[in-house]
């Protein structure tokens, strides 16, 4: 196993005097006094030094992640098979495809390797364009082929600091977005701040290099960002269609790069919607919005060779019930509380029959099965009933895809981020409802697009976005913790835009009855500085340590098995094992696997659960006869999991599938009354005693403390 050692914009106005215009996008044709260009001169000034804050704060956090995965693994002075090694899961298995890009004679011979590749699935040939999400390895490897970099950059070094760049752009966005919610680029410095000191919670990518999530969430940063410009009122023409712009590329760049992109963007879409059915957004823009997020996965479903995952995604279906419900329901918004509530609902009702029938036309239509095994587990997860469907419980049981543990809110106070966060959320938040319950009793108004309950709460569209955002995926990163990188990240953004926002304190100071536009303005101002100051004295000398913590990477034993691989195998040989072993064994040997963690094609899911059997009961000849069936030459097995203690009773692999064969598990479980004692001993267990029904149809041919490798035998 792995182990280490030791904007806010504002134009002048020349309207109503002390009138401070929060948005600045109202124009005046009239000459502006010498305190208007005094001001026009201190916004370009401020414009200036907050973009180039916002910049070195990206390159530096940039830096500060790539020497922490330096530091971790001393990645300069390792061997290059302990580099890939290093590369976790499925996180080599992606990398394996950049580098199998740049070893081949031409592009386009390594393209045509890439389309029909059959040394990732044997006896297989699949487009691995059509089936993984890795256009970014192909960019890379042919940017490494055309730049000249070769002579003094390392393929691996251009592959992991390209992604370390993109954290620059991750920061930027969310610094971004912070400065276009408060007004204030202090609050985007603070963003910044926060994420950094939460680093634990906030991302993964040191230790995760390659992960999809790490090429995906920069982007969606930046859309999150220029949604937020969008939503502004009264934006001119030029700076609309320059925001649409900028929400499409980056919408399809975020698809493009992660498999799980419909469901993120799907939560997206019911951010929209229900913004939108309680008039908290324009529902023209919103209707936009969908329509990019349509053409967006449409594009890359279309770059994805019809990847049938996203043609029966979720969120085409619900996208178009959305906009074919609102054509059919006339005069939503229109009547009284009562009436508008009742439509509400009908409205509600209309667009959940619609995307559910919608989505099962498409999937009976086109026989599509990638994602059902998501389905399984989000059922068994929420309690519609236990399973014992091996796929569903590989995920129920991985604490990945558990609930967010609690100490992570203790972790988040420490920087006090949780504690602002949960203070902008109740105000913002009381704000959003008395909004809402004014938009459903008053149909009778008529208010420029953009502006939301402006006689009962100023909620901004663009701040009401934000806030639904961060609730809906906060829900989501409650119920399955690997998501929370998606929700710590915006919290940043959330609690230093309450902390820097004029509306935010104005809302606070009315309901004390202490308002005044001075003490708003103290308030705005020097509570995030003592915030700053507070998170740079206590957190400063803890990132300084951790920046001299030097420890070095240590697997032996997996070197060791590679290296055996390389000098005695042939290139042609197939193996099988465990998906995670498999990702390294493809990435550092190119040789042929039987299965791998890209887990999202059911024929896959089956072909992994057959070869799992190797750590079930089952007689020699049964396992024989189907890894035989894949092709394989050899098969690894592993102690750590063999003999796993990782997980409780009920969870470990060898558990599920006794469960999933129908028998007893081992130990103290408790086990359901139909479940049967095996027929036979554990294979893992019994082959390494070397008796006849064993040796005769797999023969050991190398071993060590941690893996054992059997070569199988041709017969039947």
């Amino acid at each position: 196993m792995n182990t280490v050692r030791q904007r806010k914009e504002m134009r002048n106005t020349g309207a109503s005097e002390g009138h401070a215009a929060r948005e600045g996008n109202v124009e005046s044709g009239h000459k502006l006094p010498s305190g208007g260009t005094r001001r026009r001169l201190w916004e370009t000034l401020s414009f200036t030094l907050g973009g180039t804050v916002a910049l070195c704060v990206g390159v530096l956090t940039s830096v500060y992640l790539a020497t922490l995965h330096e530091n971790d693994l001393w990645f300069s002075n390792i061997k290059e098979v302990e580099r890939e090694i290093s590369f976790r899961t499925e996180c080599g298995l992606y990398y394996s495809y950049y580098k199998q890009m740049l070893q081949a004679p031409s592009l386009m011979q390594g393209l045509h390797g890439l389309m029909y590749d059959n040394k990732t699935e044997s006896m297989r040939t699949i487009n691995l364009l059509q089936r993984m999400n890795i256009y970014q390895e192909v960019l890379l490897s042919i940017l490494y082929r055309v730049l000249p970099i070769q002579t003094y950059l390392e393929p691996v070094y251009f592959y992991i600091y390209t992604l370390f760049g993109l954290q620059a752009i991750y920061v930027t966005a969310l610094y971004t977005t912070s400065w276009l919610l408060s007004g204030t680029w202090l609050s985007g410095l603070l963003a910044a701040f926060w994420y950094v000191t939460n680093r634990i919670d906030t991302t993964r990518v040191e230790f995760t290099v390659p992960l999809r999530e790490n090429w995906a969430l920069p982007f969606f940063a930046v859309q999150t960002a220029a949604v937020t410009y969008f939503l502004r009122p009264n934006l001119q023409p030029l700076s609309e269609r320059l925001a649409l712009l900028a929400i499409f590329v980056s919408t399809f760049l975020f698809s493009l790069m992660w498999q799980f992109n419909q469901f993120v963007v799907l939560l997206q879409a019911l951010v929209l919607f229900t913004l939108d059915s309680l008039d908290l957004l324009p529902a023209l823009k919103a209707s936009w919005l969908y329509g990019i997020q349509i053409a967006g996965l449409l594009l890359v479903c279309a770059l994805q060779f019809l990847n049938s995952m996203i043609l029966g995604s979720l969120l085409i279906s619900f996208n178009l019930s959305v906009l074919t419900a609102r054509r059919l329901q006339k005069n939503l918004k229109t009547g009284n509380f009562l009436n508008r509530l009742g439509k509400l609902l009908l409205h509600l009702f209309v667009v959940l029959c619609l995307t559910l029938f919608l989505n099962n036309i498409i999937k009976k239509t086109l026989n599509l099965k990638s994602d059902e095994h998501i389905f399984k587990f989000l059922k068994a997860k929420f309690g519609f009933g236990a399973t014992r469907d091996f796929d569903a419980n590989l995920y129920l049981c991985e604490e990945a895809f558990g609930l967010l543990p609690l100490n992570t809110f203790h972790r988040l106070s420490h920087t006090l981020l949780f504690s602002a966060y949960l203070s902008v959320l109740c105000v913002t938040g009381t704000a959003a409802l008395a909004g809402a319950l004014h938009n459903l009793s008053d149909s009778t108004r008529r208010q420029p697009m953009g502006s939301v309950g402006k006689d009962a709460v100023s909620l901004r569209p663009a701040t009401a976005y934000n806030f639904m955002h961060s609730v809906l995926f906060g829900l989501l990163a409650l119920s399955t913790m690997r998501m929370k990188y998606l929700w710590t990240s915006h919290m940043c953004v959330f609690a230093s835009f309450g902390l820097c926002s004029p509306e935010t304190w104005e809302l606070l100071l009315k309901a004390i009855r202490l308002y005044n536009p001075k003490r708003m303005c103290v308030m705005r101002y020097s509570v995030p500085i003592l915030t700053l100051l507070y998170v740079c004295y206590k957190f400063w000398p803890e990132v300084m340590a951790e920046l001299s913590e030097l420890r070095e990477f240590h697997d032996p034993d997996t070197v060791e098995l590679m290296n055996w691989i390389n000098s005695n195998t042939p290139r042609t040989a197939v193996f099988a094992g465990s998906m995670q072993l498999l990702a390294g064994v493809k990435l550092c040997t190119g040789r042929t696997l039987t299965n791998h963690p890209h887990f999202e094609d059911s024929s896959l899911r089956e072909r992994t659960k057959a070869v799992y059997q190797i750590y079930a009961k089952r007689p020699a000849e049964h396992v024989h006869g189907l890894l035989r069936s894949f092709g394989t030459d050899y098969v690894i097995l592993e102690d750590s999991i063999c003999y796993e203690r990782r997980h409780r009773p009920g969870c470990r692999l060898r558990d599920l599938l006794d469960l999933a064969n129908g028998h007893t598990m081992d130990g103290p479980v408790q086990n359901d009354p139909d479940l049967k004692p095996a027929d036979h001993p554990r294979f893992c267990e019994e082959i390494k005693r070397d008796l006849p029904p064993y040796t005769a149809f797999f023969t050991r041919v190398f071993q060590n403390k941690t893996f054992h490798v059997y070569k199988l035998s041709r017969n039947k």
